[in-house]
């Protein structure tokens, strides 16, 4: 019976020993869960967030605070567990976050880069919403291209067959719409005055030329900076870009509540979709947020993982973003997922 004792004990301790090891050993998944949020009208370190000078900005009695997904990278079976037991918490494949062929450093850096465009277009699509378009400029003009001798570096390219030119990306979009050798009427502007070329697109490296090379450019009075530190990825485009325009605008957006969102932004202020809707929710409820603006794609899943007394209303660009803010300062309900 002794024997029998001891063996029964041993198997035990050896049993719970196992189960430690296999409990702490690493598995190829990465638990996603809420990450911080932050008020792109307030500040950050004890700077301000988006940050103007050259003119004078309001104040909002409310907030716009851009949502996150904290990622932990490194995961063990208990922490797994504990992830797929969670409301609040995702366990995906790690493959899906750090591809096999890149290094988590190279994912970062990557992150950092998507984090940055997404302030530049952010900048871009705000300013157009309060008054500033976009020029596209002929930096410069090859001397053997199809645009030698009709069109000159400094040009302010306006219109490929009468459609206009809005963005840098909407000019070669335009371009490559037709096949080569179409013959393209190309409305410009040469110190200050209008004029019209007919620019015969030519193929180069499989696909349609003019021979320029096109700079965005975007004339206003004064400078604009968004600064704010450790994010990455390019989901807090819309939220930037609607801070900037509660800044430089009198109205208040938020309409003194706070008002939680997500969304990439390109350059002509669409609104795209991002990852991680449902640990974003369950930060923004943590925040306060009385509402949470939904990129339109996003819309089915965010309605799958919704937060108690937080509406979810669809935006699919700033024009729709700004009006449905305004619809619910008026006391309307703009459209909801």
């Amino acid at each position: 019976m002794r024997r029998r004792g001891v063996t029964v004990l041993l198997g035990a301790l050896l049993t719970t020993l196992l189960s430690i090891g296999v409990l702490g050993a690493p598995i190829p998944y990465v638990v996603l869960g809420p990450g911080p949020t932050v008020n792109t009208l307030g500040t950050s370190d004890g700077k301000e967030v988006i940050q103007v000078t050259g003119r004078s900005t309001s104040n909002s009695a409310g907030q716009l605070r851009m949502t996150t997904v904290g990622v932990q990278p490194t995961v063990k079976l208990r922490a797994a567990i504990a992830g797929w037991l969670s409301a609040d918490e995702a366990v995906v494949p790690r493959e899906l976050v750090y591809p096999p062929n890149e290094s988590q450093e190279e994912v970062e850096k990557r992150n950092a880069e998507d984090f940055q465009n997404s302030q530049t277009s952010a900048e871009t699509a705000a300013l157009v919403e309060l008054g500033y378009p976009v020029q596209v400029v002929a930096k410069e003009v090859a001397s053997d291209g199809p645009s030698a001798g009709v069109l000159k570096a400094g040009d302010v390219i306006t219109t490929v067959d009468g459609v206009k030119v809005t963005t840098a990306t909407k000019l070669v979009e335009l371009v490559r719409a037709k096949p080569a050798g179409t013959a393209l009427r190309i409305g410009y502007t040469r110190d200050g005055v209008a004029g019209t070329a007919t620019v015969t697109s030519r193929e180069q490296d499989g696909r349609p030329r003019v021979g320029l090379v096109p700079e965005q450019r975007q004339p206003h009075p004064f400078t604009l900076k968004i600064d704010l530190a450790n994010i990455g990825g390019p989901s807090a485009g819309l939220m930037f870009a609607l801070g900037i325009v509660d800044k430089l605008e009198p109205a208040d957006l938020t309409g003194g509540k706070i008002i939680a969102g997500t969304g990439t932004i390109d350059d002509e202020g669409r609104v795209g979709p991002i990852g991680g809707i449902a640990q974003k929710l369950v930060g923004a409820k943590k925040a306060g947020a009385k509402v949470f603006l939904v990129p339109a794609d996003n819309c089915a899943e965010a309605v799958r993982n919704p937060q108690p007394d937080l509406p979810l209303i669809r935006v699919g660009s700033l024009d729709e973003a700004l009006t449905a803010l305004e619809t619910l300062r008026s006391g309307g309900q703009p459209i909801r997922c």
